[in-house]
């Protein structure tokens, strides 16, 4: 049994796994490049040097979705078409290394003095309030209410284009939706008065988000578990809310305090008379009152023996760090590889939150390399501990973590379950308009055989057994993914093939086609089929084909599709297959993917692409018989975590990469497999 078992075990939020159960909390900076308020470089290097140390999230604080009526002070925004840019840059930075890009999306309410006094705009409350600086604020009429639900969902689907894993909904600290669900919210129509009336607004925004960016998309939401000032209300109230909460987010990060009560705010942010996870006892009250969501705690937690007490004794599901992982970002790393010792602990004097009211800088009394990353981001890390390498896994991000590693110096083994090295993609052998791709598989697959400190083992499957028979230093898991498996009555059919089954043996694919799933998979697979003078429908469940955000591509296919008349049925599902084809019951929109929104529209490159439409004059629920020789399911892949998870405690240092962990392209596959083998050997 590892020492932190508990702590480095993974959780699964929405459809996402995260590494281990150490959470980057918030945090907003003050420094930015330009007067639009979009990440720079020194922003950049900031949250990267975060993920490099092997954190499961790095969570970017107070971003406005609505920049208008929400922002108590400059800061980042997801509501400009011109933040894809950066933004999309800052989320690979930190997905990279192997941990979840996470923004928190925040509303000051009445306390938006910087919407209300720098760009002289109207703000609101949740009720009739006189805010922080003596301003009177009127309620926030309803309208204003429903505008700025979708202004939070059309946020989230900005920040799920760019590349972020999950967002987080700032309800705590006095902002505008803590006074939504405070006991002060009397309002007189459905957005008061009651508990359930007082988190109808921010339910309702978890509602658009999970609308506009898909049920498997993790939302966190912040909350103050108890606000902890006289007049304020209790830890038995905050449950209460949580309740409300419970099931609609699937974390709730339990926070205190209020951001304008200064005789709190060193509470919320607790100072160093204040005891170790001094905040601790509210998330773990806040956990015996809800059901579905997981639980955070956030304040004062620097000790990892701490935060696996907290995990194993269930008081949380998760420990977030802020502080201490600006006093030293590799914390999870040297708490994981038994170099506890090393770790610099956060004294808690508040030189970093000062530089930032002060100098609008964030700076660190121990360690000297913050607001410097800059400096160290560029420089090739040094590799002090050479290493040996487990991994386990030959497809695409195997194969890069190999060459890396290898490059880096470091002994590694290989091992591929087959006879042969590519993955997945594999498959694919025979597609004429894929061979480059499998030339590039076998170029790595010869630069592997060449490499010195590479020990290749085909037909190998790595095992806890076979772990600890090599007795690596680390071990990264690339196992990959399986197919779906649709369940619809004859799916089993005789008749019914995988995709990638179909890629393999073509020939055994009859004249008349049917593909269920229009995603890039499904799509490749009908053209190349009907290369080989086959008649091919592709059947989709939503209302137009997924070219999974490759815009360029989709015109060269769509130039395909009508060379070859592939026949497009878009609004369908597979009710049920027999042997004269697949019976489609049309669904209209229930499972299309939400439409981009405006601020998303305005910002990319637009291109005049054709797909298939919605048949309007079709019944929702009608069905038809789609006749077919032969059925091909391409719905999508399930990652092998479970296998993969069978190697954590096999070695001090564990990662995963690949489809294992989330279905991803070669592009990410080969920045993260290349990232994470580059970090190895610092510790």
């Amino acid at each position: 049994m590892k020492k932190y078992e508990n702590l480095f075990t993974p959780i699964v939020l929405g459809n996402t796994q995260f590494r281990n159960r150490i959470f980057s909390a918030p945090i907003g900076l003050e420094y930015y490049p330009s007067e639009n308020m979009h990440p720079g470089d020194d922003f950049f290097a900031f949250f990267e040097r975060k993920a490099q140390g092997g954190v499961a999230t790095v969570c970017i604080g107070s971003a406005m979705a609505d920049n208008a009526r929400g922002a108590v002070g400059p800061t980042i925004r997801l509501d400009d078409p011109h933040a894809i840019a950066p933004h999309f840059r800052l989320a690979q930075l930190i997905s990279r290394h192997g941990a979840v890009a996470d923004i928190e999306l925040q509303h000051a309410g009445a306390n938006a003095y910087f919407s209300k006094l720098g760009l002289g705009n109207d703000i609101y409350g949740a009720f009739a309030m006189t805010n922080g600086l003596g301003m009177d604020i009127p309620e926030m009429p309803e309208k204003v209410i429903l505008d700025t639900i979708e202004k939070f969902g059309d946020a989230a689907q900005m920040a799920k284009h760019c590349g972020y894993g999950m967002v987080t909904l700032h309800a705590g600290h006095g902002w505008l939706f803590n006074q939504f669900l405070g006991p002060e919210n009397n309002r007189k129509d459905q957005w008061g008065g009651s508990m359930e009336n007082r988190a109808r607004f921010v339910n309702a925004i978890a509602a658009n988000i999970k609308k506009k960016c898909g049920k498997g998309f993790p939302i966190c939401v912040r909350v103050s578990g108890t606000e902890v000032f006289e007049g304020g209300y209790d830890i038995e109230y905050g449950a209460e809310i949580a309740k409300q909460l419970d099931g609609h987010y699937d974390l709730i990060n339990v926070s205190v305090g209020a951001h304008e009560a200064p005789t709190v705010f060193t509470t919320t942010h607790p100072s160093m008379f204040l005891e170790d996870g001094v905040n601790v006892k509210y998330a773990a009250e806040i956990k015996k009152a809800v059901k579905y969501s997981k639980i955070a705690t956030v304040g004062a937690i620097a000790e990892p023996a701490l935060m696996e007490e907290i995990i194993a004794s269930g008081k949380a599901d998760v420990v977030m760090l802020c502080r201490q992982l600006i006093a030293d970002p590799d914390t999870p790393f040297k708490a994981q590889t038994g170099r506890e010792k090393e770790i610099r602990k956060c004294i808690r004097c508040f030189e970093c939150f000062s530089g930032q009211f002060m100098k609008l800088s964030t700076y660190c009394a121990i360690n000297p390399e913050i607001w410097f990353e800059r400096e160290s981001r560029y420089a090739d890390p040094v590799v002090k501990h050479k290493k040996k390498i487990l991994i386990a896994g030959g497809g695409v991000a195997g194969m890069q973590a190999a060459l890396t590693a290898a490059e880096r110096g470091h002994e590694v083994v290989l091992c591929e379950k087959t006879d042969l090295l590519g993955g997945a993609l594999r498959c694919e052998l025979k597609v004429p308009f894929k061979q480059n791709l499998q030339k590039y598989l076998d170029q790595q697959a010869e630069l592997i055989k060449a490499a010195e400190n590479i020990d290749l083992r085909m037909n190998t499957v790595v095992t806890p057994a076979l772990a600890e028979e090599t007795k690596p230093d680390v071990i990264i898991a690339a196992f990959g993914a399986r197919p779906i498996v649709p369940k619809i009555p004859g799916i089993d059919g005789k008749n019914v093939l995988d995709a990638e089954y179909a890629y393999m043996h073509a020939e055994e694919v009859g004249d008349k086609v049917m593909v269920l799933g229009g995603g890039l998979s499904g799509i490749e697979l009908a053209i190349y089929l009907s290369g080989l003078g086959k008649k091919v429908s592709i059947m989709e469940m939503a209302n137009s084909l997924n070219f999974s955000g490759n815009v360029i591509h989709s015109m060269a296919i769509q130039n395909e599709i009508k060379r070859y008349g592939i026949e497009i049925i878009t609004s369908t599902k597979a009710a049920e297959i027999n042997e004269r084809g697949v019976i489609g019951e049309f669904v209209g929109d229930n499972f299309s993917i939400a439409p981009l929104s405006e601020t998303i529209k305005r910002g990319i490159l637009q291109s005049v692409i054709t797909a298939g439409k919605m048949d309007e004059s079709l019944e929702v629920g009608s069905q038809k018989l789609y006749e077919a020789d032969t059925v091909l399911y391409a719905l999508g892949m399930i990652p092998l975590r479970d296998e993969a998870n069978a190697l954590r405690n096999c070695a001090p240092l564990y990662f995963q990469i690949g489809d294992c962990v989330e279905p991803m392209n070669v592009n990410a596959a080969n920045a993260t497999a290349y990232t994470i083998a580059r970090d190895i050997g610092r510790y």
